[in-house]
């Protein structure tokens, strides 16, 4: 029995591969778009620096986006990237922004880990700020993704 139990925590102790390793590959990409958090800092705001540059999370229903209906263009609030068209966003009532895809080549991907199980994240192609998550419960009818998205990290450009 102690047999088994040293070799299970071997085997635990080799089979490991932190959260920690993972971010730190996802930090080393370089994005065209590249400043200094004091740079950063200053262009944006509190909020939009805390989504966009520290991966953090807008509060639910906080985003005027949220009923934005207009035609137009959703872009990166940090770089003006366009990022979504209005014509693929839906109402998900989860209580961001949520859009059934993305204007291809524009959006990069990464896993976080950051709940304790793996979530694709996504980033703007090029300056690699934080927008949100995608997740498979999406309309079937057209993609099935729901682009899951904080408002605070869009600026929304009307059709003229």
């Amino acid at each position: 029995m102690k047999k088994i139990i040293t070799l299970f925590t071997i085997m635990l102790f080799f089979s490991c591969n932190s959260s920690a390793q993972k971010t730190k590959a996802k930090e080393e990409k370089v994005y065209p778009v590249t400043k200094t958090d004091a740079e950063w800092k200053k262009e944006l705001t509190s909020e939009q620096y805390y989504v966009l540059r520290e991966a953090g999370t807008e509060r639910r229903y906080s985003s005027s986006l949220n009923k934005e209906s207009r035609k137009g263009i959703y872009h990166c609030a940090a770089c003006d990237t366009p990022l979504f068209k209005s014509e693929h966003k839906f109402d998900s009532g989860t209580g961001w922004p949520s859009f059934d895809r993305e204007i291809e080549g524009n959006v990069d991907y990464s896993v976080d880990y950051n709940l304790g199980y793996a979530r694709n994240e996504e980033h703007c192609a090029t300056c690699g700020g934080h927008l949100g998550h995608v997740f498979n419960d999406g309309p079937r009818k057209t993609t099935g993704k729901r682009h899951c998205i904080n408002g605070v990290a869009l600026k929304f450009v009307p059709e003229k």
